[in-house]
């Protein structure tokens, strides 16, 4: 194996770069500090903020983070890199999630993850040339009772045989989620709504 030589000098974010968050995301963003005792504790909620806004979390998007929280941007790297949910590079519209959980597993995981890359033509951690689907795999998404699962961004689909994979696929509406997100996510909902 051949260690990669990094060279410590030089920035990886150019200082003159443009902002990439709006402020609708830096005000939301600072809309969760009253809710936490530590500008620390509202970081979680703030990647997910970003990475829903820019698709992903780039060292520029990092290093803003960092500062709307006051923090060190080695913090929002270390919490990010902790976490398989957040993504550095750019990823699909659709990210699809495998369970590969045992039980998953013993029901078919691994014949549906094949069909899966098949249909795609991908692996996991890629994305189509479309940009429309990435593949990745978790170790359990908590459905044991409904195996093999797999999301499509955070739509689940229960029991998933391979034979199932084309149709789930091919329908445009595979992500779309029937429920509201979390008042903490999305704040108060408005009467009637």
């Amino acid at each position: 194996m051949v260690w990669q030589a990094i060279d410590r000098n030089e920035a990886v974010i150019d200082p003159e770069a443009p902002a990439v968050l709006s402020a609708a995301v830096r005000k939301k963003i600072e809309s969760f500090l009253p809710r936490y005792e530590t500008r620390l504790a509202a970081l979680l909620p703030a990647l997910h903020v970003v990475q829903d806004e820019l698709g992903y979390l780039s060292h520029q998007a990092m290093k803003e983070i960092a500062e709307i929280l006051e923090l060190h941007p080695s913090q929002v790297l270390d919490t990010l890199s902790f976490y398989t949910h957040f993504w550095t590079h750019p990823k699909g519209r659709k990210v699809i999630t495998v369970c590969r959980s045992i039980c998953c597993e013993t029901l078919g995981g691994n014949k549906l993850l094949e069909a899966i890359k098949a249909k795609l033509g991908i692996d996991e951690h890629e994305t189509t040339p479309d940009g429309e689907y990435s593949l990745v795999t978790e170790e359990c998404l908590a459905l044991c009772d409904y195996g093999p699962c797999m999301l499509i961004n955070e739509k689940v689909h229960k029991c998933v045989k391979p034979e199932d994979v084309g149709r789930i696929l091919d329908d445009p509406n595979n992500d779309v989620v029937d429920m509201p997100r979390s008042d903490l996510f999305d704040g108060p909902h408005e009467a009637g709504k």
